[in-house]
């Protein structure tokens, strides 16, 4: 029963974390793929354990770790990890805390992690910012664990979770909306009908709500101004004027 409560813990804290991204990102228009590696020794670590009511150990680890990470320029650096970790003697548990890339210039890469711990190994999410000046990152995490050391570390780049995303500001620009082909003429009448009129050879389709008045005003002979637009793939009549 343990190991379920555990999941659930797991579970419960991605989905607040994803609350968390989308209020966090909200509003922000690029995003480029990134990918970093780690690894990270312990500095300072606690222990704790108990018993559980159902005959469980519970082992509770709070430790500091340093290393190194590499990848993107935003990964890479010294990197400083802060990590709890909960895990029941099922080998099932939760790992979480802060951790900081001390890039080489300019601001650090700073994100907190959720991950679920599963015999020795832990996949989850980092949210944080990035080195790049207003980005954020969103990263799937995964590494090997234990109180002593994070193992084969993963920003990304094929992560047992997924891969990580910097999402940076810009604006969004309005697709560019084709602009309808016109035509126009001047001259005489030279057909009128119901659905259509031609002048000087240019023939536009009447609309069904302006045949009626512009039969009662023009006919064949009468010298008219008439433009048309490009409607539904039909060459349509827009405005027509009388000329004399």
């Amino acid at each position: 029963m343990r190991k379920f409560i555990f999941a659930a813990v797991g579970v419960i804290a991605l989905a607040a974390a994803s609350v968390a991204i989308a209020e966090g990102i909200d509003g922000a228009k690029t995003a480029k793929a990134v990918a970093g590696t780690f690894s990270a020794t312990s500095a300072n670590v606690s222990t704790r354990s108990c018993t559980t009511t159902d005959g469980k150990t519970l082992t509770i680890t709070n430790g500091r770790y340093t290393g190194m990470a590499s990848g993107d320029p935003d990964l890479t650096g010294p990197i400083t990890l802060r990590a709890r970790s909960i895990v029941n003697s099922d080998g099932v548990g939760i790992v979480d805390g802060a951790l900081r890339i001390d890039v080489a210039s300019g601001r650090d890469t700073s994100a907190g992690f959720t991950t679920v711990y599963d015999h020795g190994n832990i996949a989850g999410l980092a949210v944080g910012r990035a080195h790049e000046p207003s980005a954020r990152v969103v990263a799937n995490l995964s590494a090997g664990f234990t109180p002593g050391a994070f193992t084969g570390g993963k920003l990304g780049g094929g992560t047992s979770g997924g891969s990580a995303v910097e999402i940076g500001p810009g604006r969004c620009a309005p697709a560019a909306k084709p602009k309808p082909e016109k035509s126009e003429a001047r001259g005489v009448i030279t057909a009128l009908s119901d659905s259509s009129i031609t002048v000087a050879g240019l023939t536009c389709v009447i609309p069904s709500d302006k045949s009626a008045a512009i039969k009662a005003k023009f006919k064949v002979n009468d010298r008219a101004e008439i433009h048309c637009a490009l409607q539904n793939a039909q060459n349509t009549l827009t405005r027509i004027e009388g000329r004399h």
